[in-house]
């Protein structure tokens, strides 16, 4: 075996690969997107063998790439989308029916029954999730009901169901080995995270068997080898963890307190909260941030659902601007003229959950130019951030400042990381990596071989691209916040009210 890593990131809308060296550097990457099929309104799915086939390459382009084989690999980290659903047949390994993606909606009507039973409480306090169509569990009992045949054919042990990283492990090792990680088990609502162990009440309330589940793992662990036949030598998959997880890692988050954002169409946030479940009383979540060595450190995970979205709705449906202008339409506003944006297109995230509630553009005046709708879709980023971020104190109860490690396409832009810093009142810290998400699947894998330091070696090798710190009055912050908020409470269905 080789010194290089190599990193399989499977998103929801494409599939990369990295060779990473020893001193932490991509040496090779390669991508390709992922077809997204949408069957009927609010329905999200993916062809299993697609995601498989993209991996496939990316990996053997990124090989090629860097100028290595895979006999010069230590190891294989996996990085993915989170709880989009796959099952597939154990003796062939094909896929029984399309990929069920994580922001699929087909399963509402069934979660909205198990609320209204009053289950929410049960799956809070063993998961540290909500009963929500966006997890594994409700995808899975669909898929079983929906197909002939197929309840019968996982109650025997011939079917296996898993989260992307499960199925990527499968086709890896020839199907030899079917597991998970820890971060992925926790986002299927069927996973006790206190006792790190599937839940037999929650396989009975999904209905759900038992036949069907991977093994769970440590986030840092063995997962078997691939077959020498796929990428031409056995290499050890040696790093499984999801995506926003791997984000975490990657910012190198390993204290208590520390926190991610990563800013793309969705904005994932998570805070370290160490050894402790924090349950939140407001609706957010409690997740595995990862599990090494058995021992399994939380975070408080909270999502902001329109990003990227507000300004692609500019950008490509009203033609309002060019990308590359962004920034300078922003500066270009007029300041004083209060304009929000509030972009509940597919309802509202964290911390409301209200699906109902659509989005709504407050302050248009005649004067109401360009670049103030501009401004104001990436004022909404900060906005909604700092909801979240606040929120995400008041669960932990510890008033300690923090700094916001960021990633992802938006943040690029330093006139919305500037506005982040002035209306959270806190340091933005940017990663020059925009795929820091592939970093920390590196680390794992790379640690478990042996080949890079531990947490604290890789902390003081991280590297910042820019610091900004906060700028803005507090009499002017109190104020936009003010009418973000009054702006928010508009867009909310009848009887929902702001979190305090």
């Amino acid at each position: 075996m080789g010194p290089y890593i190599l990193v399989i990131d499977q998103s929801t809308t494409s599939s990369r690969a990295y060779v990473f060296d020893t001193n932490q550097r991509i040496v090779g990457t390669a991508r390709m997107d992922v077809t997204q099929h949408y069957p009927q309104v609010a329905w999200v799915e993916q062809v299993a063998e697609e995601i498989w086939a993209t991996c496939l390459w990316a990996c053997k382009a990124a090989l090629r790439k860097a100028g290595i084989t895979a006999a010069e690999l230590g190891g294989i980290g996996i990085a993915n989308q989170r709880a989009t659903t796959i099952i597939w047949e154990r003796a062939t390994g094909r896929a029984v029916a399309n990929a069920i993606v994580w922001r699929d909606q087909r399963t509402e009507a069934a979660c909205d029954q198990l609320n209204a039973a009053g289950h929410g409480t049960l799956v809070s306090e063993r998961t540290g999730l909500l009963i929500h169509p966006f997890f594994s569990a409700s995808k899975i009992a669909w898929l079983l009901d929906t197909t002939p045949g197929l309840r019968q054919r996982a109650a025997a042990g011939e079917l296996a169901f898993g989260t992307v990283d499960s199925f990527l492990i499968a086709k890896l090792t020839g199907g030899r080995v079917h597991a998970t990680d820890a971060t992925n088990a926790s986002q299927t609502t069927l996973f006790d995270i206190a006792r790190s162990r599937w839940d037999d009440d929650l396989l009975a309330l999904f209905d759900v068997p038992a036949a069907l589940l991977p093994e769970v793992k440590d986030s840092a662990d063995d997962y078997g080898l691939s077959d020498p036949g796929i990428l031409g030598s056995a290499v050890p998959i040696l790093g499984v963890v999801g995506n926003q997880q791997a984000a975490l890692i990657g910012h190198a988050c390993f204290t208590p307190g520390m926190l991610k954002a990563t800013y793309d169409d969705h904005c994932f946030i998570l805070l370290n909260t160490g050894s402790d479940i924090v349950r939140s009383r407001h609706r957010l979540l409690s997740t595995i941030a990862y599990r090494i060595d058995g021992q399994a450190t939380y975070a408080i995970e909270g999502a902001v659902v329109s990003v990227g979205g507000s300004l692609n709705w500019l950008h490509d449906d009203l033609e309002l601007f060019e990308w590359d202008e962004m920034d300078k339409l922003a500066k270009a506003a007029n300041g004083p003229q209060p304009l929000f944006l509030v972009p509940a297109f597919v309802g509202a995230g964290s911390d409301w959950w209200e699906q109902q509630a659509r989005g709504g553009l407050f302050g248009v005046n005649r004067g109401t130019r360009r670049p103030d709708l501009v401004r104001a879709a990436l004022e909404a980023i900060g906005y909604q951030s700092n909801d979240l971020i606040e929120t995400m104190r008041k669960d932990w109860g510890r008033d300690t400042e923090i700094s916001i490690r960021v990633d992802g396409s938006m943040v690029s832009s330093n006139w919305t990381m500037q506005f982040l810093a002035d209306i959270t009142q806190a340091l933005v810290e940017r990663s020059p990596m925009v795929d820091v998400t592939s970093l920390g699947a590196a680390w794992l894998a790379g640690w478990k071989a042996g080949l890079w330091p531990d947490k604290a070696g890789f902390a003081t090798r991280r590297v910042t691209d820019r610091q900004f710190g906060p700028q803005l009055d507090a009499t002017m912050r109190q104020r936009k916040l003010h009418g973000w908020r009054d702006a928010v409470q508009r867009v909310l269905p009848t009887g929902s009210a702001l979190k305090p």
